[in-house]
């Protein structure tokens, strides 16, 4: 008869030995998108229906809060990290918490204005965080500037379709071929996403401010870490309520991560969230 030791032994063994379930940590702080509020949303998707953890981290007190974001130390367990950021500023230790995750080589994934997550002024010590959207997401550096990287109008919207050549990307498992976005559409060409980006989606402007030109609204890549990204130019909690987007997100972060991206998704997640005007 096997005795108490032996039964320990063995409960031990078999949780040693178990898979740890990924850990997808979530950084918000974006003024306008509401993503600390969308994002949640999909993290509780992720463990509900998913098998992961997930962290998510918000800018304090509030989302207009530029300077502080609690618990950016979780990065170091992280095995993703997915940023909804827009000119945040903050300080050295928080910013070393982000440095030493990218530095691991670790997955990145972002949303919308996470192109200009940091708005730093110049000469300031913590500077280059400007460009994290180049050296992080291959995306352009900030807003404006030599990449003339900004948007067509906020009264537009944004047809989206596939790129036909990715059409049996895993990534697209499940998505649409053409949808409609209420984001307005980001100007990011010609020189982004980086040179060796794969352009997944790309959008054309409805009722653009000025004359508009198509542009990728969702690329992958390997960043300037040698770490894989999937970034997005869209993000309006708007488009968190199309089944596309949302499956195209659930989608990533099972590519991201290295697993097998669903071939029958859980379903549509109810998000209602509303858009706010900008700080």
């Amino acid at each position: 008869m096997m005795n108490t030791f032996c039964i320990g032994l063995l409960f031990s063994l078999f949780f040693a030995q178990a898979p740890q379930k990924p850990l997808v940590v979530f950084v918000c702080g974006d003024h306008e998108y509401s993503g600390e509020e969308t994002l949640p949303i999909v993290a509780a998707e992720l463990e509900k229906n998913y098998g992961m953890r997930t962290i998510v981290l918000k800018s304090s007190p509030d989302h207009n809060s530029e300077e502080n974001i609690p618990g950016l130390e979780a990065l170091k367990d992280a095995d993703l990290v997915v940023f909804f950021l827009r000119w945040r500023r903050l300080p050295p230790e928080q910013l070393a918490h982000i440095e030493a995750y990218l530095k691991t080589g670790k997955p990145v994934m972002g949303f919308r204005t996470t192109t200009h997550a940091f708005n730093f002024p110049k000469g300031h010590p913590s500077e280059k965080w400007n460009a994290f959207g180049e050296f992080a997401l291959n995306a352009p550096p900030g807003w404006g500037g030599k990449a003339k990287h900004t948007h067509y109008g906020h009264n537009s919207s944004t047809d989206v379709s596939i790129v036909p050549k990715e059409a049996g990307n895993p990534i697209l498992t499940g998505v649409a071929k053409d949808f409609h976005v209420r984001s307005w559409l980001y100007h990011v060409v010609p020189d982004y996403p980086v040179k060796g980006s794969t352009w997944l989606l790309t959008g054309k402007a409805v009722n653009p401010e000025r004359a508009a030109v198509e542009n990728p609204v969702a690329w992958t890549g390997t960043n300037s870490f040698g770490g894989k990204v999937f970034m997005t130019t869209l993000g309006h909690p708007e488009d968190f309520r199309i089944e596309a987007f949302q499956r195209l997100v659930i989608n990533a972060i099972h590519y991201e991560l290295g697993l097998k991206i669903p071939k029958k998704w859980k379903g549509k997640m109810d998000i209602q969230v509303p858009y706010r005007v900008a700080k």
